[in-house]
């Protein structure tokens, strides 16, 4: 065999094993990467109890009657003449089915809860959409009706404005972190912690009183400016 013609074959056989383990499929197969998931953004959040569930202390069971006055701070709210335009604004809105003047009173920071019932199903709506609750269709389960269980769906427009008319159609008191009510046979608490008012009917004595309403709305204050941040309806349940 010719010398020059060794090295020629020992480059052959070395690329020849270099193509062969080229081809062969590695036994170690390489994890893909999963993209992240998309996380959805919700307009209103449908959730079981409000948020943030911090109960104010020193509530207690009030006798018929009786108000439930909570343990808090000096309030913030009570003296300042900007919340109760915002309730009267809150009034008008409700009675003109105003959506555009609602949807600037919604807290823009933590939106605005409500809550057809005390232990009902809790909805969080967005300034954006609660602009349009006296127009939109949108059926909600707002929870089991208190004596006879039956769920009650509906939309905003039909479940909740028609009892919020029928208060401010009434006469009617506002009372500062305090919740006014007739008596009631479940503990009455404000399940937030942060300042509120009521909006009290006493009933009627045809019926005993025992049509008492109170829807509290809570407030907060943005840039200096308050803002409602949670709704919540309280009356006589079997």
């Amino acid at each position: 065999m010719n010398k020059k013609t060794l090295p020629i074959l020992l480059i052959g056989f070395i690329l020849l094993a270099a193509v062969v383990t080229a081809c062969v499929p590695s036994t170690t197969a390489a994890t893909p990467t999963q993209p992240a998931p998309a996380t959805a953004t919700l307009s209103f959040i449908t959730t079981n109890t409000p948020f943030p569930l911090t109960l104010t202390p020193g509530v207690v069971t009030p006798l018929p009657g009786q108000t439930v006055v909570p343990s808090t701070a000096t309030s913030s709210i009570c003296a300042d003449p900007q919340v109760t335009a915002l309730i009267d604004s809150f009034k008008s809105a409700i009675l003109k089915s105003d959506g555009q003047l609602l949807s600037s009173l919604v807290s823009p920071t933590r939106h605005m809860d409500v809550a057809f019932f005390r232990d009902g199903t809790v909805i969080t709506y967005d300034p954006e959409h609660a602009q349009f609750l006296f127009e939109t269709t949108f059926q909600v389960d707002w929870g089991p009706e208190p004596g006879s269980g039956a769920e009650k769906i509906g939309s905003f427009h039909d479940v909740v404005v028609p009892e919020l008319v029928k208060i401010f159609n009434q006469p009617y008191t506002l009372t500062c972190n305090e919740i006014k009510h007739g008596g009631a046979s479940y503990e009455i608490k404000w399940p937030y912690q942060g300042e509120f008012y009521s909006v009290y009917f006493p009933g009627t004595e045809a019926n005993g009183n025992m049509d008492w309403h109170t829807w509290v709305i809570g407030i907060e204050y943005v840039n200096g400016k308050p803002y409602i941040y949670a709704l919540m309806q309280f009356f006589w349940e079997p």
